[in-house]
């Protein structure tokens, strides 16, 4: 299955040089681009690519409200990664938080750009679980109490919750637990339903600013 993807950045060169990337791989597609977050909301919404390559920080509307804009409006919306030029910054942060499945620094080789596209599409592991740790443990919200999903969770779903947040795909974390993809595949769509979140992503984070992770 060929993966429609969409770039949005206020660059012309640098959506240039992503293009050139992401065509020369066989079952990539580049349907569209946007130079700003106002025109990636629109042409998301024409298009519905699979994967959104979004730059945080461009005119009139940054990649964060952008996200917010296409998650929020489209019934069945597409994995977004978030591009970079800074690792740790609050604003990678805040796009993950607003939903974006993970980010990409700008100065990532070919191969990395190519395996992160790949990776999120199939949303099927992590990426860069240790910047993420990071990032939540510098710029997340922590609660004052464990929500109320935390005590709700089997001790499987919080050992499943633990390795996502490792970085471990599917069919690893079945090899560590000693049971079948398929389990593993009900357990993770219960602990995304349980910490009411889209993705793997936003529940590694939720674990985080919950107090979830502590001591791990």
């Amino acid at each position: 299955m060929t993966i429609r993807i969409v770039l949005a950045d206020d660059e012309r060169m640098v959506r240039t040089a992503l293009r050139a990337i992401l065509t020369a791989e066989p079952g990539l597609e580049v349907v569209g681009e946007a130079a700003t977050g106002a025109e990636a909301v629109s042409v998301v919404r024409e298009l519905a690519p699979d994967v959104v390559l979004m730059d945080v920080r461009m005119p009139e509307t940054d990649g964060i409200r952008a996200t917010e804009q296409i998650l929020a409006t489209l019934p069945d919306p597409p994995r977004i990664v978030v591009v970079t030029t800074f690792e740790n910054d609050a604003y990678v942060y805040e796009a993950l938080r607003a939903g974006a499945s993970g980010f990409l620094l700008k100065r990532a080789d070919a191969d990395a750009l190519v395996q992160a596209v790949r990776l999120v599409a199939h949303s099927d592991s992590l990426l860069f679980p240790a910047a993420v740790r990071a990032l939540a443990t510098e710029y997340g919200r922590a609660k004052a109490a464990p929500p109320a999903w935390v005590a709700r969770l089997t001790g499987r779903e919080s050992e499943v919750l633990r390795l996502m947040a490792a970085g471990l795909t599917n069919a690893e974390i079945a090899g560590r637990m000693g049971v079948g993809p398929a389990t593993v595949k009900t357990h993770v769509a219960a602990v995304l339903a349980k910490t009411a979140t889209r993705d793997r992503t936003q529940a590694v984070i939720a674990a985080y600013e919950a107090g979830f992770m502590n001591g791990t």
